[in-house]
């Protein structure tokens, strides 16, 4: 069970097409996969929809404003020679002889060769959002992320497999957003695939550790 969700706030500017492109590809993503967020966002945009259109039931007011709207809303509906929906096919990958399907939000964005060190495998999302890093990330089974903390922002999405940290155990959907107050081991058993988006490196802190900060910049 999905135990992990994006905030009602994030869920918002998400309706508002208001958030950067790698963090609402996440959430497009966690919808895919969480009834529960879905319904919520069913109901903000019905909510923005009356905010936007609706009027008061008992006593209809009809502005020029309004007779433009219904007419521009009208004149879209009735054309016949719009395009069908496109209908998205299912893209897989392969890494580390493991097979993948990305998320239907993911099929259609282009991503880089996997770079490899050690058990943790990265291939970049072709995104452009400033200083925001999404990638798909990759830890086979047995892996480990050393203890670390986070310079900026770090959100994970777990798309396949499964991992833990100090905190519990992740399954797939599960949607986490950690920044400087945070500091985690995360580690997999069976391996995983996650979606993530961060805007500073990793960093490692403790004794040994501090040598596998080139680790922190691979994921960044």
């Amino acid at each position: 069970m999905i135990k992990h969700h994006p905030s009602d706030a994030l869920l918002a500017q998400y309706c508002n097409a208001s958030l950067p492109a790698s963090i609402n590809v996440a959430v497009a993503i966690h919808l895919d996969m969480c009834s529960c967020c879905k319904e919520k966002v069913q109901r903000i945009e019905a909510n923005n929809a009356v905010d936007v259109f609706g009027t008061d039931d008992e006593h209809p007011q009809t502005t020029d404003l309004a007779i433009d709207e219904l007419s521009l809303i009208d004149a879209i509906t009735a054309d016949v020679t719009a395009d069908e929906v496109y209908k998205v096919a299912p893209q897989s990958i392969l890494v580390n002889q493991q097979n993948y399907q990305l998320p239907r939000a993911l099929a259609r964005i282009s991503h880089s060769k996997f770079m490899q060190m050690g058990k943790l495998s990265r291939s970049r999302i072709d995104l452009d959002d400033g200083a925001l890093r999404s990638s798909l990330l990759h830890i086979d089974a047995g892996g480990e992320i050393p203890e670390h903390t986070h310079t900026g922002f770090e959100l994970t999405l777990l798309l396949d497999g499964e991992f833990s940290d100090e905190e519990g155990q992740y399954v797939p959907g599960d949607f986490m957003w950690l920044d400087g107050r945070h500091q985690h081991t995360p580690i997999t058993e069976k391996g995983c695939l996650c979606y993530t988006v961060v805007s500073s490196a990793l960093h490692f802190k403790k004794g040994l550790s501090k040598l596998l900060n080139p680790i922190g910049n691979l994921i960044y």
